[in-house]
């Protein structure tokens, strides 16, 4: 194999030399753009004199899902998701701990707070899509020791954590330290994170495939606001779930530029713990449901989220709802369930065609408080009959007792929600999340590939090759300071081909510059005719907040 890499990459070198232009843009500390251009194998950097400031980011003309103020933006990890809601129960996206990585799929989750995985030395922990966590085998591991700010194990040694869930599942187990990478889709630099690792998980925890959650909510051990109080990404994220038989979707934390049709919403975060909404009002095929609207702010108000897979009302807007549905269905015929355990509200005769029914389902919109209006077309509240082909169920059931209005994801499938926490309000998008990406203008962009339908995830994920060292760097006064270098590589290599050997080009990459493999990502990659393109970029070590100049001025960027 080392024989095979060797031709390859030297292959790649003569390529490289004749057909890359490599181009970087950054600002200088007066504010002054200038530009960086090599058409050869190297790229020499003009480093300015100037007063220590804050580090310039050198980016490619490449547009990144970013804030619309630029003095605001911070880089954004863009995530795949995978799985699908009603197959699965839960979307999950990828996750990796650790020095070297470990791998993880999390349930994505605005109702949870804390992000867990299950601990190598747990014995009371299911079996999952992957192995276990092993803290001994990640040198960058700490354990979280006793504190004021925590609760701690009988012993007064450690952190611990514990959480419940509607369904009565349980996790809990010792709060741990240690790098956390986003994957290769992601422009934020691997970043050292509290996890939860888990001793003890009981009910649907224990027996999902899915590995453990990834916290979304508010608290002080979500990865969200962890990430946001090291000021390392604006305080926002976006959530974009697959459609009725497709799956998957994507994830950003951090910052995006809404687009300009985005309808929002009001979200207080003193109004309830968890992401809720200014719901006043739902109309079915045009015509408001007959409810008073507070009948959609008890207890919680109306909440958000995505571990949950249906949408519960109150008992007298469930009613309501549930009738003016079935008043406008006219040629479909009522059926049983596909479950006798459940009393589903099922309809037979509506055909296959996804894309076709509108025309025998109503549509429903969601009036908020300021006006704007939410389309739900049927996959929003609609569910596939497992056993009668062309039968359909309602996917909004009775919250019980309870007169909290609850939203899980059926709701919001092929719909890009932004969580605005910075400006306590939530935003949603109608779109094919298949291809956020492309609806959203970022040049050059993969779509987020989709699960197939069976739940099975075929598609693949170039985990970071390992994390990055806690080396510090200190600039020196007079040095210019650059906070990150992309270049592109065109390659006479069949994509395929080249993906079997993406991780042994970044090391080789990473070893011509004398850094860590850590530091060379993949920003973008795609096939082009019988080529490859790769977009790559160069980020500091660690925690270190920028790039020596040693390491930028020998940048040859030749493999």
């Amino acid at each position: 194999m080392a024989r095979l890499i060797q031709l390859t990459i030297l292959f790649i070198q003569f390529y490289y030399y004749y057909y890359i232009t490599t181009t970087a843009h950054g600002v200088s500390s007066n504010g002054t753009t200038f530009l960086l251009d090599s058409s050869r194998s190297a790229m020499i950097l003009p480093l300015f004199l100037s007063p220590p400031n804050p580090c310039t980011k050198f980016s490619s003309t490449r547009r990144l899902l970013q804030r619309s103020n630029a003095n605001n933006a911070l880089p954004n990890a863009r995530m795949r998701l995978h799985d699908d809601l009603l197959i699965n129960g839960y979307y999950t996206t990828r996750l990796w701990i650790g020095t070297p990585p470990q791998r993880f799929a999390l349930i994505v989750d605005t109702g949870s707070s804390v992000t867990y995985v299950p601990c190598s030395s747990c014995e009371q922990c299911g079996r999952h899509q992957d192995p276990k966590f092993q803290p001994d085998l990640s040198s960058t591991y700490q354990s979280v020791k006793c504190n004021i700010d925590c609760n701690c194990d009988d012993e007064k040694q450690q952190c611990v954590y514990e959480r419940q869930y509607a369904e009565m599942s349980t996790s809990s187990g010792v709060l741990g330290e240690d790098i956390i990478s986003f994957g290769n889709l992601s422009a934020l630099a691997p970043q050292r994170a509290v996890f939860g690792c888990e001793n003890m998980e009981t009910g649907d925890l224990y027996s999902q495939h899915a590995d453990g959650i990834m916290g979304l909510g508010r608290g002080d051990l979500s990865i969200v606001d962890h990430l946001v109080d090291k000021g390392v990404i604006n305080d926002s994220f976006s959530l974009c779930y697959g459609g009725m038989g497709i799956g998957g979707g994507a994830m950003v934390l951090g910052g995006i530029s809404p687009p300009s049709n985005m309808v929002f919403s009001q979200s207080d975060p003193v109004r309830s713990p968890y992401y809720n909404i200014d719901l006043k009002e739902i109309h079915v095929a045009g015509k408001p449901l007959p409810l008073n609207p507070t009948v959609f702010d008890g207890k919680h108000g109306t909440i958000l989220d995505s571990g949950t897979t249906y949408a519960y009302l109150p008992e007298a807007a469930f009613v309501s709802f549930k009738d003016a549905i079935m008043k406008e269905l006219h040629s479909l015929k009522p059926i049983r369930g596909p479950d006798p355990n459940y009393n589903d509200i099922c309809f037979s005769g509506a055909g296959s065609d996804i894309s076709q029914l509108s025309s025998s389902f109503p549509a429903v919109e969601m009036v908020f408080g300021n006006g704007q209006k939410l389309l739900l077309s049927p996959e929003n509240y609609l569910f596939r009959h497992s056993k009668v082909h062309g039968a359909y169920c309602l996917g909004i059931f009775q919250n019980g007792k309870d007169p909290t209005t609850l939203l899980g994801g059926i709701v919001v499938r092929n719909t890009l929600v932004l969580y605005d926490r910075e400006n306590s309000k939530i935003g949603f998008w109608k779109t094919n999340c298949s291809e956020l990406w492309e609806r959203l203008n970022v040049d050059g962009a993969p779509p987020p590939a989709p699960s197939s339908s069976n739940g099975n995830n075929s598609n693949t994920e170039m985990p970071p090759s390992m994390a990055p060292s806690d080396q510090k760097h200190y600039g020196l006064p007079d040095e210019k300071k650059i906070g990150q270098i992309t270049f592109e590589m065109m390659l006479n290599v069949n994509y395929s081909d080249l993906k079997l050997h993406i991780s042994e080009l970044a090391e080789s990459i990473a070893q011509e510059l004398g850094i860590n493999s850590s530091q060379v990502y993949i920003l973008n990659s795609m096939e082009k005719g019988n080529a490859s393109y790769i977009e790559w970029a160069v980020v500091p070590s660690g925690s270190a907040d920028c790039i020596s100049n040693v390491t930028a001025l020998v940048s040859l960027f030749v493999c």
